[in-house]
């Protein structure tokens, strides 16, 4: 019989927890998963609400296990010590946790007898194939994106350029910061959380594929505007990223981002059923290096496609699986973001999210995509 699983964590911090359980709370809790019996145990601040929302079976109250336990001279019982006579009463002397499980509990558990074995692999493996309630979930994720990104196309496209080069956003001058605080705050009026973390990079920043951006945004060079915001309603993740000029683009410039884009319909049209994710990727590399965007370090500094296709999309902005590991199934939700980074001319990434389907893949993005605002 395989072990029942145990995770004790914050589902706001563990997507396998809020995925057993449906159920958002910001403090660590306990879940029981034996067969298709599923057991919470939570504190008195969380036990009603939680016996309200979450998908389980039962939930039960930590302050009656705990009562229940001997923690000596009047002094109340350690949580591992209460945590273990709940698996007890639940005969649960032998689990599986998550691999992230936290290494000092398990310690003090394995003390109060409780056998802990860490899973191989993705504790929930299923994850990877998203259910028709998933993918709408990930369908509204997506169009917070895209609230996000048409912000930051109507500012640049308002965006006045000064004759140092500088753009003017009303009486300010328009930074990667100012920009990014607008995309976020359209975030959170649309119903999404906002993260702090969103990329606008322009000029040489953004041959930097994880630099967030700084400083002034200018006119005729490339930005990179990468926004991937979380459904504070579901807890799944849109993801979406557009490449622009203010302005004019240089013929480098604009050579450089269709050649992207070509590599990301190369891409899409090979993600079907049974295919390879890592052949797909190494296809789109030497497309890029046949173009004359070959993957190499020079003078120091990378050029070219140096970063995965995409990854899985869901509960976790990255999450299994990743594109070059990936053999394409119907179900998936995975990302589509080529890049081509070369100093001196700048970057471009072209990022889509798409399910695959039995036939050709299914974009759950749709916004549009101009070089020139």
């Amino acid at each position: 019989m395989p072990r029942p699983k145990l995770i004790i964590a914050s589902s706001e911090s563990s997507a396998d927890m809020l995925y057993a359980t449906k159920f958002r709370a910001p403090d660590a809790f306990v879940f029981l998963q034996d067969g298709d019996k599923k057991l919470l145990l939570l504190s008195d601040l969380e036990v009603d609400r939680g016996r309200q929302q979450a998908k389980v079976s039962r939930v039960d109250s930590y302050s009656e296990v705990e009562n229940g336990v001997q923690g000596g001279k009047k002094k109340k019982p350690a949580y591992p010590r209460v945590v273990a006579a709940w698996l007890r009463a639940n005969k649960a002397r032998s689990v599986v946790v998550p691999a992230d499980f936290p290494f000092g509990l398990s310690r003090l558990l394995k003390k109060e007898g409780v056998r802990l074995k860490p899973a191989k692999g993705s504790f929930y493996p299923e994850r990877e194939s998203k259910s028709l309630l998933e993918v709408r979930a990930l369908e509204a994720a997506a169009r917070i994106a895209e609230a996000g990104m048409a912000r930051a196309m109507e500012i640049l496209k308002s965006s006045v350029p000064r004759k140092d080069g500088r753009l003017l956003f009303g009486r300010r001058i328009l930074t990667s910061e100012l920009l990014r605080t607008e995309i976020e705050t359209t975030i959170v009026r649309a119903g999404g959380e906002a993260r702090g973390d969103t990329i606008v990079a322009g000029g040489e920043q953004a041959c930097d594929p994880h630099g967030r951006g700084t400083g002034p945004l200018r006119t005729n060079e490339l930005i990179i505007i990468d926004i991937f915001p979380r459904d504070a309603r579901t807890g799944y993740f849109g993801d979406i990223t557009r490449t622009v000029v203010r302005g004019k683009a240089t013929g480098a410039q604009r050579r450089l981002w269709e050649t992207c884009l070509t590599g990301q319909a190369m891409a899409l049209e090979k993600m079907k059923p049974g295919n390879q994710g890592a052949v797909v990727h190494e296809l789109v590399k030497n497309y890029f290096a046949e173009q004359g965007y070959p993957t190499e370090i020079r003078d120091g500094r990378w050029h070219g496609f140096f970063h995965g296709t995409g990854h899985g999309l869901g509960l976790e902005v990255h999450e299994s699986p990743r594109f070059a590991a990936a053999t394409f199934l119907p179900g998936q939700v995975i990302t589509v973001e080529p890049g081509i980074y070369i100093p001196g001319v700048g970057g471009v990434r072209h990022e889509d999210v798409a399910l695959v389907t039995r036939r050709a893949p299914k974009l759950l993005t749709r916004a549009p995509k101009p070089l020139e605002l």
